[in-house]
């Protein structure tokens, strides 16, 4: 299921930290105290990685580095 602008907006803190995927790698973590930030979930050398792309609202959906996908790269 697609992420949209709309469902990170009325995503609500829980007890524990979640996360929200786009499908294509973008992960929405929302932090039980009710920050949101964007990730990229990445694999290379065949170990997955991390990385921070900015915190929601300041950079949105379509913004994000990454969103438009990624090429493959051999080790």
């Amino acid at each position: 299921m697609a992420l949209s602008d709309l469902k990170a907006r009325r995503a609500k803190p829980e007890d524990k930290a979640f996360k929200l995927t786009d499908g294509e790698g973008i992960v929405l973590l929302v932090h039980a105290n009710g920050s949101k930030y964007w990730r990229l979930r990445y694999r290379f050398c065949g170990k997955e990685k991390m990385l921070a792309l900015g915190k929601y609202p300041e950079v949105s959906l379509v913004d994000a580095p990454g969103h438009d996908g990624m090429k493959p790269v051999s080790c």
